[in-house]
């Protein structure tokens, strides 16, 4: 799908990939942009610089995306593209607290069922639309730091997947993000495990999103080894087991 005319929802939309992503649409002509976060300072800022709309939106509550859509068509009078791009970080294996497993499940799973329970009819019933979900390699791969992310990624693939096998010969365009390490404020210097193949600017991995919605693919790699370690990932899988036992006994110093 081109952006061009066509009105897209982001959420995450404040800061990071997000805000990349919200002034890319706005500049290669988006009719509309819809940015929504939980920071309202910040998001007013994006949402004055594209000319677009701001609403405060959890995605982990689905009537806060329920009414995020319905703003946005209230202004727009569509969505043809939802951007479910919100995400948060935690660490711990089995250990970690029940409130960090709930929040990720929410956040970076059922945002995403909740946002398409709102806006894949009405775009099946126009024939066309886009849904982009940012998972992170972890969703393909895995992550040493977190048990709670690359599970809950895991399953946002799984999710993405399904979308596409379900609705992608009735109009509807489905995307996943699956980046390494992305300059923003939830990278750490040195971006940790996900940092092997360097650190990218959250404006490389925006042009990325935008490639790929025009040439209608599935998976978005901005770093495209991803697709090599997934290779060698089923090729082997005890051997990529043994490297990211490996790499985990890295990351504990």
């Amino acid at each position: 799908m081109d952006i061009k005319g066509k009105v897209a929802v982001i959420t995450g939309g404040a800061s990071g990939i997000g805000r990349a992503t919200a002034l890319k649409f706005a500049a290669e002509g988006a009719a509309g942009v819809v940015v929504a976060d939980l920071n309202e300072a910040a998001l007013k800022t994006v949402a004055d610089q594209v000319g677009g709309l701001a609403v405060r939106c959890d995605v982990g509550r689905e009537d806060d995306l329920k009414r995020l859509v319905a703003e946005a068509e209230k202004r727009y009078g569509r969505v043809d593209v939802f951007f479910s791009n919100a995400g948060i970080l935690g660490h711990g294996g089995p250990e970690a607290p029940d409130e960090l497993w709930d929040a990720m499940w929410r956040i970076h799973v059922m945002a995403h069922v909740w946002a398409a329970r709102a806006v894949v009819e009405p775009m099946l019933a126009r024939g066309e639309g886009q849904f982009v979900i940012t998972a992170s390699a972890a969703g393909l791969l895995n992550i040493v730091e977190s048990a709670p992310y690359g599970v809950t990624k895991h399953a946002a693939v799984a999710f993405a997947e399904w979308l596409s096998i379900a609705y992608g010969r009735r109009g509807l365009d489905v995307s996943c993000l699956c980046p390494q390490a992305v300059r923003t404020g939830m990278v750490p210097d040195d971006g940790g495990s996900a940092g092997v193949d360097g650190i990218l600017s959250a404006d490389t991995v925006a042009e990325e999103v935008l490639k790929t919605m025009r040439e209608r693919r599935f998976l978005v790699l901005p770093h495209p080894q991803v697709l090599d370690y997934m290779r060698n990932k089923t090729a082997d899988y005890d051997r990529w087991l043994g490297g990211m036992q490996k790499l985990y006994m890295k990351s504990q110093g």
